[in-house]
């Protein structure tokens, strides 16, 4: 695809992506509260698939009826005709997503890996298919829809499954109670899309479907680290949130600690590499069209390094937290709405990334002093995050020597170059690792039960 054609197509999914965000209100989080402690679980499962029907079905029936909506929010008159299309597939994609969190929910974590690999590989493979045979805005929606309605038969197996009759369990006072936990952690999740999203419509709206492609690419978020970051985010908050229960927080500082060393021997080095190299991998995997999204995707990457410490696990296994975060996310918010609205234009692309990595990073860094306040988090606990700075070490000191081979090859293919500059990260980066956290990576190297009892001296029992 072209600039114009591929900003077509990132504007059509940012809104599918967006509802299916905004949408369930984070109601399908309310699994990780409710079935850990084994409170109506039926009940819980058919409150949240229709609480989805529901709001699926009306974000279907508004884009069905109103195609105006689409050019109001994009200034794009030729997406309208596609409005319908867009419907059917938030329609099916948010009545779908419970699947990818009721078995993690339910302590099936093997089953749930096998779910989220099948759902990413068959979305794949039907959007290739669209785009191998057709080549069109439509057929890559259709593949959508067809994606969305697997999803759905799936979940719905896998409902009768484990919660035998479901469908028969509706309970008007426990969805009452099931929404009140819900709904404020939904409105602070709402809040988090103005963060995320929004500087997308802004930016499709004043500069068009073609430097919105441009932007789009410059803000890509990596599949490979959402997806852990994801998987680590749902086994987390299960755990946390029994560990709260029985009112463990030493323990849930341990655990935190552990998530964020296992992460960060994955994010660090990933983050080093694409600011050695991302120029070349932007030229590789999107062509030298879209060179002008390099300044952007640096500035982008930011958040990568700072995602390593788990957040989410807190405050929805802190019930009474969660009014701290909306009205963090509410002023932020303001903030970011204000600055985008009157400067978007004068900041240009770069500018607005910029703002937007600069709220989400006081976000995150408000919320850390918070729950290290109330976790008692001290001085000593820091010796937890040792390995940290280890693991950056290694990662920097790879990159210089990724960087010389990319100086000595920028002259050559940019694949070439790429590949060329990824081997020698990749040999450099684990001989430093072994050098600075000696031992095996699943054992020694994330330190044993008893570290971190000596190194904290807070008497945590071993397992």
């Amino acid at each position: 695809m072209d600039r114009e054609q591929y900003g077509m197509y990132k504007q059509a999914f940012l809104i599918i992506t967006t509802a299916l965000t905004v949408l369930p209100l984070g109601v399908p989080m309310s699994a990780f509260y409710f079935l850990p402690r084994g409170t109506r679980r039926r009940e819980t499962v058919l409150n949240i698939v229709l609480f989805h029907v529901a709001a699926g079905g009306l974000a279907c029936a508004a884009f069905s009826l109103y195609p105006s909506i689409l050019t109001a929010i994009f200034g794009n008159a030729r997406l309208a005709p596609y409005s319908a299309w867009i419907g059917v597939t938030i329609g099916f994609w948010i009545t779908g997503a419970f699947l990818d969190t009721v078995p993690v929910a339910n302590d099936e974590v093997r089953l749930a890996s096998a779910f989220i690999v099948g759902i990413q590989a068959s979305r794949a493979l039907l959007f290739v298919g669209a785009v191998v045979f057709f080549g069109t805005l439509q057929s890559l929606l259709a593949a959508a829809i067809l994606h969305g309605a697997i999803q759905t038969v799936t979940l719905v197996w896998y409902l009768e499954s484990r919660f035998a009759g479901f469908w028969r369990a509706f309970d008007w006072s426990f969805l009452r109670d099931q929404l009140s936990y819900a709904i404020p952690l939904g409105a602070a999740g709402l809040l988090m899309i103005v963060q995320t999203d929004l500087h997308s419509y802004f930016v499709s709206n004043r500069f068009g479907p073609a430097w919105f492609a441009v932007y789009s690419i410059g803000t890509l978020q990596l599949p490979l680290m959402g997806l852990l970051r994801e998987a680590a985010n749902s086994v987390l908050i299960t755990r946390v949130s029994l560990l709260q229960k029985k009112q463990e927080h030493r323990e849930i500082v341990w655990l935190i600690a552990r998530a964020a060393r296992k992460l960060a021997a994955v994010y660090f080095p990933v983050y080093v590499f694409l600011m050695v190299s991302g120029r070349e991998f932007i030229r590789v995997v999107f062509t030298a069209r879209f060179a002008d999204s390099w300044p952007i995707f640096a500035v982008n990457l930011t958040l990568l390094p700072l995602g390593v410490v788990l957040l989410d696990p807190l405050y929805r296994a802190f019930e009474r937290e969660r009014y701290f975060l909306l009205r963090l996310r509410l002023a932020l918010a303001a903030v970011l709405i204000v600055t985008l609205w009157l400067f978007t234009a004068r900041l240009g692309l770069l500018g607005v990334i910029a703002t937007v990595v600069t709220v989400a990073t006081l976000e995150r860094a408000v919320m850390a002093i918070h729950f290290c306040r109330l976790l008692d988090v001290t001085a000593r606990d820091w010796v937890l995050l040792r390995d940290l700075g280890k693991l950056a070490t290694a990662a920097l000191a790879a990159g210089v020597c990724a960087g010389l081979a990319l100086l000595l090859l920028q002259r050559e293919n940019a694949l070439l170059a790429l590949a060329t500059c990824g081997a020698a990260y990749a040999i450099v980066y684990l001989a430093g690792v072994a050098f600075c956290i000696p031992g095996s990576f699943a054992g020694k190297a994330f330190a044993g039960r008893a570290f971190v009892s000596k190194a904290t001296s807070a008497g945590v029992s071993s397992r």
